[in-house]
């Protein structure tokens, strides 16, 4: 990897910032960029996009030379001639060959990503929604980003944006997963970029820790203390399993200490979860 971090970025970038005048602080409503690009001796790669508000309007795939939408349906009202990124791809390399010389070779410094994983709707489970994986302070832009299901690799519903740019040079990128979330399933966001040791992995779960499934009879200080604890619970299983023969009881707990004998019945514990059913 050659040059520093605005050496290597080489990008012709046009900014429009359209807001109301006056006044010393101006707060913009809406920035656009328009012809961010980069070129990289990595590969060598680079990237030319248009965006709007931090996220891609569109970019240029520099192998097929096709203009790519982020939304398809932009395609019928506004067009955009790749050649213009080509050129500006050409440019980026000859400037990057000679800043290579001018600066005898100077390293990139790697930096280190910061990844967040979160939904895009609130969780219900069995329901259709979208896992979000941001990887933010990505320099330079090369990184590989993968989703794992209880640890084993998904690739279907999976789709990633371009590297969006940032103010300070560094880049964004978004990964996205949809799923039907699940009581039994853990997900993980999988990143592996040079300024990590190792690969990074940002877990995500359905069910949060604190509301896993706990055995019947262990007691929670906040709620009750033992034996009432365990009397209570044995009650409610009682009165379930007498008022219907096709009844059934899941108690949800908060993860506490203190524990006490444990019932037949609840070998069938999920492994993953915590999670203890009780299923006729």
């Amino acid at each position: 990897m050659i040059l520093n971090k605005a050496l290597m970025l080489g990008a012709l970038a046009l900014t429009t910032v359209m807001s109301p005048c006056g006044g010393e602080d101006i707060v913009a409503d809406h920035v656009a960029s328009y012809g961010v690009n980069f070129y990289q001796s990595y590969g060598p790669s680079g990237q030319y996009t248009h965006e709007f508000d931090g996220d891609e309007e569109f970019y240029v795939d520099l192998e097929t030379k096709e203009t790519v939408w982020q939304l398809p349906m932009f395609s019928k009202f506004i067009s955009f001639d790749p050649q213009s990124a080509l050129r500006n791809m050409a440019v980026g390399k000859h400037t990057l060959e000679f800043m290579i010389k001018q600066s005898n070779s100077t390293a990139a410094t790697n930096e280190v990503p910061e990844v967040t994983v979160f939904s895009k709707f609130p969780v219900t489970l069995g329901q259709p929604n979208t896992l979000i994986c941001l990887v933010d302070n990505i320099f330079p832009p090369v990184v590989n980003i993968t989703w794992l299901s209880n640890g084993q690799s998904v690739t279907e519903g999976v789709s990633e944006t371009s590297f969006l740019s940032k103010s300070d040079h560094s880049f964004f990128k978004i990964s996205y997963l949809t799923l039907l979330p699940s009581a039994d399933e853990i997900y993980d966001c999988k990143v592996e970029h040079w300024g990590l040791d190792e690969p990074l992995l940002k877990h995500w779960a359905s069910l949060p820790q604190s509301l896993r499934f706990q055995p019947l009879c262990q007691s929670s200080q906040r709620l009750w203390s033992a034996p009432w604890g365990c009397l209570w619970a044995s009650w409610a299983l009682w009165w379930a399993l007498s008022s219907s023969s096709k009844a059934c009881v899941q108690l949800v707990l908060p993860d506490t200490k203190g524990s006490c004998e444990s019932h037949p019945e609840k070998e069938g514990a999920s492994p993953s979860t915590g999670a203890e059913e009780w299923t006729c």
